[in-house]
């Protein structure tokens, strides 16, 4: 893919920025600080880096663009990418791309309009389920998994529990790369 003008590379930056900032994966990374103190401008950095990405390289394919948003995702978020979203993220941001190349840029400012209002209808965020009264049984079960056994928050023993305690979790296996694989355990 050929270089840009400046007005263009700016709209296209322009347009990147509007695409991964509807991007619910990295709102939920950037607004949980899954990149540390520097989430943001680590969200930021990635818009720039994403326009020297195609700026530096020709022809690039979907697949290519997929793959260097799910490398930025995982060492910069320390965040594997799995909900489907980055082919969409991807194919969005070649999308504009060509548009700019081929001169549409009324096209892309139209799409960057688009993205803006979808921005400003609300920010995707991982909440905490708190306050709710009624769950059913697979919600208690997640909710009593995630209490610690034999005591509360001030250190002292708890009563005891109303369902004996679980068997111990399957051991976890390490698979190349130190990845470590943990096991669902057993019911």
């Amino acid at each position: 893919m050929a270089a840009l003008v400046a007005s263009t590379r700016e709209l296209f930056t322009e347009g990147v920025r509007a695409v991964l900032e509807t991007w619910p994966v990295l709102q939920i990374a950037v607004d949980n600080g899954f990149g540390g103190a520097y989430s943001q401008q680590k969200a930021d950095w990635m818009v720039d880096a994403v326009q020297k990405y195609f700026h530096d390289n020709s022809d690039l394919q979907e697949y290519e663009v997929e793959d260097f948003l799910s490398e930025i995702m995982n060492t910069e978020f320390d965040t594997m990418v799995d909900d489907g979203s980055l082919p969409e993220v991807a194919l969005q941001v070649c999308q504009m791309f060509k548009q700019c190349q081929q001169g549409k840029l009324d096209e892309v400012k139209g799409q960057i309009s688009q993205l803006a209002k979808k921005k400003s209808v609300g920010r995707a965020k991982a909440v905490t389920r708190k306050g709710v009264e009624e769950t059913d049984e697979s919600e208690d079960e997640d909710a009593e998994a995630m209490e610690c056994e034999g005591g509360d928050a001030a250190g002292t023993p708890s009563q005891a529990p109303s369902r004996p305690a679980d068997p111990p979790a399957a051991p976890s296996e390490e698979v190349e790369d130190g990845w470590t694989v943990v096991a669902r355990k057993k019911k």
